[in-house]
């Protein structure tokens, strides 16, 4: 296993260095003069060359790379073009924000998601069935700031029972009470996509005959259902979970804005309000890394369930 876990890692600094590649292309293909856009129209030629100077746009392209992937190996992410604060003390202020966030979503997929797949896939065709299909096509309909509004118009305004402005540091109780509806309106969506390939995943592994063989000899039904078919129906789950945790890091960037919380999302927002193209160029790199190490998490899970991935 250790060795498989190494493979995948070192299959994805590749990909991890293409993407970085592709980032720093990107910011400086931008539109418009970084130092006018921080400085403004009247600032005078002598300070935005002074500005430029500092941040080093002076210097070639090729050099600004260099010095980019230096940055980078020593374990920085740039200044910040207004505050002059290093870029990886603000995302380390408000990364725990967002991890709460998608950690929370993630449990609520997959704690409700894979027991009501379950439960449709032994109910096949049953009314019960028919009915957790419909419910989970209706959560597949709404995007996730669409169900934070909703929940918002609902829960919070209509009941009062949770606040309509996240305030994570009111203490835990607080923090909690503040969680619950930014985390239903991730959760809440996943839940949908859980079910449905845990669904589509059991159906198959319990029409194959070795499960029908255990039906045979008399092994109880929770036995099967847990120790033979649940393990061998896992990777599509992990799969669907896995993508989903990707897209849901960038969901809570949404959810962020709607519930006013600190995090990834607000610290992206004030960066294109204040034209912060060095702050920008390092949530990106964030966020590549993010779902680079996902999609490494993933492929290392598929070893854990599934031992023949292992020796493919």
């Amino acid at each position: 296993m250790f060795y498989y876990a190494a493979r995948q890692i070192l299959s994805a600094i590749p990909t991890l260095f293409g993407v970085v590649t592709l980032v720093f292309i990107l910011v400086r293909i931008v539109p418009g003069d970084a130092a006018i856009a921080v400085l403004g129209d009247a600032a005078s030629e002598q300070a935005l060359e002074a500005f430029r100077e500092r941040m080093g746009l002076n210097a070639p392209i090729w050099q600004q790379y260099i010095s980019f992937l230096g940055e980078l190996v020593s374990g920085s992410l740039g200044t910040s073009m207004i505050t002059g604060e290093p870029v990886l003390a603000s995302v380390a202020r408000v990364l725990p924000f967002t991890f709460e966030l998608a950690f929370s979503g993630i449990m609520i997929g997959a704690l409700i998601g894979i027991p009501l797949g379950v439960w449709a896939a032994l109910k096949r065709d049953t009314w019960i069935d028919g009915l957790l299909r419909v419910v989970s096509l209706l959560g597949l309909s709404f995007p996730s700031f669409l169900m934070a509004i909703l929940l918002i118009l609902w829960l919070a305004i209509g009941t009062g029972l949770f606040p309509v402005i996240s305030n994570p540091d009111s203490g835990i109780i607080g923090r909690l009470h503040s969680l619950a509806l930014p985390a239903l309106s991730l959760g809440l969506i996943m839940v949908a996509y859980v079910m449905r390939t845990t669904r589509a995943s059991m159906i198959e592994v319990l029409g194959n005959d070795y499960v029908r063989t255990a039906k045979a000899k008399g092994v109880p039904r929770n036995k099967i259902i847990t120790r033979h078919a649940m393990k061998n129906a896992m990777i599509p789950i992990i799969t669907i979970i896995g993508l989903y945790l990707g897209s849901l890091i960038g969901n809570a960037v949404l959810i962020e804005i709607v519930f006013n919380r600190p995090g990834l999302g607000k610290l992206i927002v004030l960066a294109l309000n204040q034209r912060d193209y060095a702050t920008l160029q390092g949530l990106m790199i964030v966020f590549a890394f993010l779902v680079v190490l996902i999609n490494v998490l993933t492929d290392i899970a598929y070893g854990f369930f599934d031992p023949r991935v292992k020796l493919s």
